[in-house]
């Protein structure tokens, strides 16, 4: 974790980090040139209901570098201050301000084309914008032979950032697992940004993204995959939070 890092309040026993979207994307920013940061995770209430039931991601999402408030629901638990930091968001604002400094972005998962139509996607959004290098990783773990060909890839573009586009908890377990081994600065997960900003996958409106009922509109989109989960997560949420809240049961950040 960075020493500058911001404080924490503790949802269900994850500590997420108090943040705005513009000072995360300067904690972002300290990467450049800087090596094996960490990562940064995304937290919404599935990565929360997750971390309920596996101490083992509960602790990554704890020693991550930094662990946002992707979801409204965090953020109306949060400090006064702290803002809604939305994984699709913190990529676009990164791109941006990160040209300034020349920081080298390097984009990794996604479907078969995601990810190098992801990097042409940003380059154009973005006129000069330092794109290092992708990689479009199998649908299962990679074996190594794989894994040491993205090593040398990483290591010969030597990228600021890794921009991880998997599921959760998918991607937070490779991030955990490789950060150290890939010579880049910070890796940061953002799931369904990889989808989103090359228009395979509908991306809500604003004024959904802020109601708190994201969740309704994407399980609209991808009824078959995310129905499951959000009949699952979202009714364990509601009972563990206000568990929390009233006092019922403590929720340790171990």
């Amino acid at each position: 974790m960075s020493e500058t890092a911001p404080s924490r309040f503790n949802v269900l026993g994850v500590g997420v980090s108090s943040l705005t979207l513009e000072s995360a994307c300067q904690q972002v920013l300290t990467a450049k040139e800087s090596r094996h940061l960490g990562y940064i995770c995304v937290c919404t209430v599935h990565g929360i209901c997750e971390a309920r039931s596996d101490p083992t991601f509960r602790r990554i999402l704890n020693e991550s570098f930094l662990t946002t408030p992707d979801g409204m629901p965090l953020v109306w638990l949060g400090p006064r201050h702290v803002e809604r930091v939305y994984g699709p968001d913190l990529m676009l604002a990164v791109c941006d301000a990160g040209r300034t400094v020349g920081l080298r972005h390097y984009f990794y998962g996604g479907a078969d084309g995601i990810a190098p139509a992801l990097a042409e996607k940003m380059a154009a959004r973005f006129p000069g914008l330092a794109i290092a290098g992708t990689y479009t990783p199998p649908f299962r773990d990679l074996n190594p032979d794989e894994f040491a060909t993205l090593q040398r890839s990483v290591a010969a573009t030597r990228p600021d950032i890794i921009w991880v586009g998997l599921s959760t908890p998918k991607q937070e377990r490779f991030m955990a697992d490789r950060a150290k081994s890939l010579d880049a600065g910070l890796l940061i997960g953002v799931g369904a940004a990889f989808d989103f900003h090359t228009g395979r996958v509908r991306q809500a409106p604003g004024w959904i993204q802020h109601s708190g009922f994201e969740w309704l509109f994407r399980c609209c989109m991808e009824p078959r995959r995310l129905l499951p989960r959000y009949l699952k997560t979202n009714p364990r949420f509601l009972v563990h939070i206000t568990a929390q809240l009233t006092g019922l049961k403590k929720y340790p950040m171990d």
